[in-house]
């Protein structure tokens, strides 16, 4: 997508409000990493065995699923950031709690309550880290993915080193960390508007007799069932001290990280989102019975473990993507329900894999976590046709899949025309006089094509403007362009997540209106994200059947070619 040009300002330069929630986000996504390896040693000082331990799991995922029934309607109420402040509040708490008491059930039951927390906090810290960026989007994306990639990394490592000292260090540690995050909260995050309509709390469950929805959900509750099992008892067979263990799980959580943020794009533009889902679940599958096979040799077991973090990072991925897609209802509510059924998996797994260890032996649990990784294939195929009609915008709801909305007075069939792509951020209106100039200059009319996107990182998903912000933003550029005696007309393309399915939609409607140059301006992404396999940049790069130009102010505008688009990914940011 167009962004800033020339030098783009940094993403890392935000205001205090945004860096507060994403100190707040690396901790919570060190959440089930920080805990996995202490999880032999609170078995062995606590006295208790594998299953009564694998209850903090439960009862965290169980109460989180449950609450994100209400969490949309908490939010829509009270506001976003006094929604994030109690979901802080309530983790401090009972994480605090949890490492004061001295048994297992003590965990367990404030371990729910910590879930609460989290349900609260995830629910809305996307959101408020995009609300306050500066910049547009772009940059807050950045920061929420490094949030992501640190925390799901440093979680076990720091977990390692503090449950090397005490079982008792990860939930402490946590407890201050999120304390700290709390206090900038309440300091730096400004109060954010309301919804114009407050959400039903039954809205989640009702959205659910959406079959696409309640297709996506199902698969999900049987991904997750494998993951959890992965995850609450795969420790246990590798045979590791605490410190080992963490960093077994560090090198699972930076191949989650990268796989989520750069690869899983790629892997979508290339073969489509249902077949890299195939093909996954079915990598997973494979892995997860290799666990089984091999659980009497640790060796095989780390191996599978780490290699899983490539899997599971596609996964969270393309899984919310196509939640998104095929949802006829609204983004918040989609993701409430979509997140019950997927931690109702997650929290019931851990516990009955360890009843199945107790009552057989310790393969079983991962033969039938292999197992529903592989039944989520056919579910998944089950919905496979509204799948392909969503993502190529002929389904009969809403249209959620790239499309274009005109804003304005309609552009009058005629000279070939020079289309500009740009989006929600500080420079746009740069970009935009930028191709002006150019339009000028080979005597065409201007399009303004303004890129909405709803943003996907990981399992998280949230609209980046409202459809008036983005209204407001086309009707300003033309207002503008019309002052200086510029005639241009404007639309909107709405994208979810899949950023080179936007590109094709681009380079396919300018092939329909006959347009002589489409012109985009550089991303504050960066280069190796915006011409990288799987972009828009890219995309609309190899579709396109016109010439496809990086306009800057301060230079000629460049032709995008295959060469360039390699020169330009190597190029300094």
């Amino acid at each position: 997508m167009s962004a800033s040009q020339g030098k783009a300002a940094s993403p890392f330069r935000q205001p205090k409000a945004v860096w507060a929630v994403a100190f707040a986000c690396v901790i919570s996504f060190m959440g089930i990493g920080l805990v996995d390896p202490i999880l032999p040693a609170l078995a062995d000082s606590l006295h208790a065995t594998p299953s009564q331990v694998s209850l903090l799991f439960s009862s965290y995922l169980i109460v989180t699923a449950v609450a994100m029934l209400i969490v949309g309607w908490v939010s829509s109420r009270i506001g976003a950031k006094r929604t994030l402040v109690i979901g802080l509040a309530i983790i401090v708490v009972f994480s605090a709690l949890a490492g004061a008491t001295g048994s297992i059930n003590g965990i367990v039951g404030f371990r729910a309550g910590w879930g609460l927390g989290n349900a609260l906090f995830i629910a809305t810290s996307l959101a408020v880290i995009v609300a306050s960026a500066s910049g547009g989007f772009g940059g807050a994306i950045i920061l929420y993915e490094t949030a992501l990639g640190l925390g799901i990394a440093v979680g076990p490592l720091l977990g390692g080193e503090l449950g090397s000292i005490s079982w008792r260090g990860p939930f402490f540690g946590v407890a201050v960390l999120m304390a700290i995050a709390l206090v900038a909260t309440l300091a730096f995050v400004p109060d954010l508007p309301k919804p114009k309509r407050p959400t039903s709390p039954i809205a989640p469950l009702k959205a659910l007799r959406h079959r696409g929805l309640l297709t996506m959900g199902i698969m999900a509750l049987l991904y997750n069932w494998g993951f959890f099992t992965m995850l609450g008892y795969a420790p246990y067979p590798m045979k590791l001290g605490t410190h080992q263990l963490g960093l077994v799980f560090t090198g699972w959580g930076l191949l989650v990280a990268a796989f989520s943020v750069f690869f899983a794009p790629r892997l979508q533009a290339r073969y489509g989102t249902a077949p890299v889902l195939y093909a996954n679940l079915f990598g997973l599958g494979i892995v997860m019975a290799l666990i089984a096979a091999g659980v009497a040799t640790p060796t095989v077991v780390i191996v599978a473990v780490i290699v899983s973090g490539a899997f599971i990072g596609i996964n969270n991925t393309l899984t919310t993507q196509a939640v998104m897609l095929v949802s006829p209802v609204e983004r918040p509510v989609a993701s409430s329900a979509y997140g019950f059924l997927r931690f109702i998996g997650g929290g019931l797994a851990p516990y009955v894999a360890g009843k199945l260890a107790e009552a057989t032996d310790l393969s079983v649990p991962f033969y039938l976590g292999a197992a529903t990784f592989l039944l989520a294939i056919p579910v998944l195929a089950s919905g496979h046709r509204l799948l392909r009609r969503a993502e190529a915008g002929t389904g009969d709801s809403a249209p959620v899949a790239p499309a274009l909305t005109p804003v304005g007075i309609p552009a009058s069939t005629g000279a070939p025309r020079v289309i500009v792509a740009v989006g929600g951020h500080d420079k746009a209106a740069a970009i935009v006089d930028a191709a002006a100039r150019l339009a000028r200059d080979t005597g065409s009319p201007l399009e303004v094509v303004h890129v909405q996107q709803t943003a996907v990182v990981e399992e998280q998903a949230v609209d980046t403007e409202t459809g008036d912000q983005a209204r407001a933003a086309v009707t300003a550029h033309l207002d503008r362009l019309a002052g200086l005696g510029v005639a241009a007309t404007g639309q909107i393309l709405t994208s979810v997540g899949d950023h080179a399915a936007a590109g094709r939609v681009l380079a396919q409607h300018a092939t329909d209106v006959h347009a002589r140059t489409v012109a985009i301006g550089r991303s504050p992404r960066g280069p190796l994200t915006q011409f990288a396999d799987g972009s828009l940049t890219t995309a609309l790069t190899h579709s396109a059947t016109c010439t496809v130009v990086l306009v800057d102010p301060d230079s000629a505008p460049r032709p995008l070619t295959e060469q360039s688009l390699t020169e330009l990914r190597n190029s300094p940011a």
